[in-house]
């Protein structure tokens, strides 16, 4: 869960993220995880769902490989070989003929048909409707197999009118599919599915056609059907589902980019975690609170925002941004002006209001070239918007200023260790500590970069000189459980959560951070599948901080290992109002959405919930490694 005082918020992929106290989002987290763990998931109603490298999810059978033939049951198989052996030889897949069955020697050529109409067909026998209908549609395969497809077209139309059957209704999909007639595709996939809900290239080719048309829920919903009648065994459709959740997700940002209150600050975790990524330091000179200084001025308003901040609350949070925002407004600031436009760009970006933000970093510097945390600052929002050459240069430009600022080392490190150059983090975090020791996040993340180095050994000593140097800072016992959580030492991991829980209770008891709730509620879940106790801790951690989008999704998780889905999507849809940037709402919509089709896929196609828990049998398992791993 590791969520604390390092750089700013969502950063770019981090690789495997153990225990990382970097402000990165959860759903950068359980992105980066997934990148590099595709195999071990989480389970939707005996479903698997991955999240790709690319951010998304998309579903995966449990145990990741295709059943083999000994595994299913003798008299289903033979009729899936049938079945499938028909589909293959009879349905155009090329632009070369379809190989063809042989023909019973009743069947005539095809110029020695009888004419083919509604009115004629009912003259026919039964026999002979299905002779013919064979015969019109093997020449419906050559005419389509030589790119003749309105004469394809139509000799299909004729062998529907002799027999209706979902191949023929899928072949002459597949002539509107070459033509990019879409409705038409939409169309005869349609009644080919009606005749026969399992057929598999009809799904996929409606899908196509949905996606073309745009009706992306559409196109994923049978994309997922496909993929479960399939047991996911064809790569292209399983990469269409990826394709088309994040699809789907950005069409729903959009929507919620638009509604989002722009005045809304995030949850007062997420904001206590970035501004303790910078060294505190005492009010300046002539703002101390024995000052009595009018609030009808700027400074009055200055002195209001700095003394709101310490309470490290919600409204705390609220006041001191309003505060920040009249300073400027009334004016009369002197030398306080660049560290007031460094704050309210501080409080604009934690809103969402990036160019704004730069703006103020931007005239705070043009203030004070000297004043080195806004060049920190506006680096760490270019970092945030991926923009990783114009982070470096702020911070080079800030070691001109002063080379002997630790914060610069700090967060110099954090870009480093966000890019996975961990050799560059640790000179940089070690540098950061030679400065100045008493920064207590500085020898977190050198212990966690250890660990990701490989050098467990002195990861831990570094965690055991941190207990004993600080051995009144929560924030150390909870990262430190988090790499023994890691290592499935789930006692020892608890007991560092209960510490920094009863720390945070004497030393912040209005202003707790929840994520050793979160922690331990997820330590709990992955040593005994705990949902009761882990659940009471979310809950608890929600009462706290009701905005904490950690608790919220990982509410979801815990109701999704329980197949609780339509729970799990509600808290999905709630972790995507929370999120802050467009790259996060997506990812968060990507969860919901998958968690929708699964539901719409059950509702749509009733004959595929047994399928569905057949196989996800003895995958239930795998969700605690998934979702512990990332913390």
């Amino acid at each position: 869960m590791s969520r604390a005082a390092a750089a700013p918020p969502p950063m770019p992929p981090l690789g495997k993220p153990i225990a990382v106290p970097v402000q990165s989002s959860v759903w950068d987290r359980f992105t980066n995880w997934a990148s590099e763990n595709k195999a071990i998931v989480y389970t939707i109603a005996g479903v698997a769902v991955v999240v790709s490298s690319a951010g998304v999810v998309y579903y995966l059978n449990a145990d990741s490989k295709p059943r083999t033939a000994a595994q299913q049951k003798l008299s289903k198989k033979e009729k899936r070989k049938r079945k499938d052996a028909e589909r293959k030889a009879e349905s155009p897949k090329s632009p070369a003929p379809v190989g063809e069955q042989p023909k019973a020697p009743t069947v005539e050529p095809a110029d020695e048909l009888p004419e083919i109409t509604e009115t004629t067909v009912v003259t026919f026998t039964d026999e002979q409707r299905r002779e013919y209908a064979l015969q019109l549609k093997n020449a419906g395969n050559k005419a389509y197999g030589s790119k003749d497809y309105p004469k394809a077209i139509d000799l299909y139309t004729k062998a529907i009118l002799c027999k209706p059957d979902s191949i023929f209704y899928s072949n002459r999909a597949a002539c509107y599919n070459a033509l990019s007639l879409w409705e038409k595709v939409v169309e005869d996939t349609t009644a080919a599915i009606n005749l026969d809900p399992t057929y598999v290239k009809a799904l996929n080719r409606r899908a196509n056609a949905y996606e073309h048309l745009s009706q992306f829920s559409e196109s994923l919903l049978d994309y997922t059907a496909s993929c479960i009648i399939d047991e996911f065994r064809t790569e292209s459709s399983t990469n269409a589902v990826e394709r088309l959740l994040k699809k789907v997700a950005e069409q729903k940002a959009e929507e919620i980019i638009k509604s989002k209150d722009p005045k809304k600050l995030p949850s007062p975790t997420f904001v206590s975690n970035y501004i303790q990524s910078f060294r505190s330091k005492p009010r300046p000179d002539g703002l101390e609170d024995d000052v009595d200084l009018p609030e009808s001025t700027g400074k009055g308003q200055l002195q209001i925002g700095l003394k709101a901040m310490e309470k490290k609350t919600h409204e705390g949070y609220e006041e001191a941004s309003n505060a920040f925002e009249k300073a400027l407004e009334y004016g009369d600031l002197d030398e306080f002006e660049a560290l007031v436009y460094n704050l309210r760009g501080t409080f604009r970006n934690l809103r969402g209001s990036h160019e704004q933000a730069l703006q103020d970093m931007d005239k705070s510097i043009q203030l004070d070239p000297s004043y080195t945390q806004s060049y920190v600052k506006r680096a760490s929002m270019h970092l945030e918007m991926g923009d990783r050459d114009s982070a470096a240069a702020d911070l080079e430009q800030a070691l001109k200023q002063n080379d002997g600022d630790p914060d610069i080392y700090y967060h110099r490190a954090q870009l480093h260790f966000i890019h996975g150059e961990f050799q560059d983090a640790a000179k940089d975090y070690q540098k950061s500590i030679d400065l100045d020791s008493s920064f207590i996040f500085s020898h977190i993340q050198l212990g966690v970069t250890q660990y990701k180095m490989g050098s467990v050994a002195s990861s831990m000593a570094t965690f055991r000189r941190c207990v004993k140097n600080f051995e009144k800072v929560p924030d150390v016992y909870n990262y430190f459980g988090e790499l023994l959580l890691d290592q499935n030492n789930y006692d020892e991991a608890i007991q560092k959560f209960d510490k920094a829980m009863e720390m945070e209770k004497q030393t912040k008891p209005m202003a707790m951070n929840v994520l050793p709730l979160i922690n331990k509620a997820l330590t709990l879940f992955q040593q005994k599948a705990d949902f009761s106790e882990a659940e009471k801790l979310c809950e608890k951690a929600l009462i706290i901080d009701p905005e904490c989008d950690i608790a919220v999704a990982t509410m979801a998780q815990l109701f999704l290992q329980q197949g609780k889905i339509t729970d799990a999507l509600k808290y999905f849809e709630r972790a995507a109002e929370l999120a802050r940037t467009p790259g996060e709402i997506v990812n968060a919509l990507s969860y919901a959405e998958a968690t929708r089709t699964q539901i719409q896929v059950q509702e749509k196609y009733p004959q595929l919930a047994a399928k569905l828990q057949g196989m996800g049998a003895g995958a239930a398992g795998m969700g605690a490694g998934a979702f512990g791993a990332g913390r």
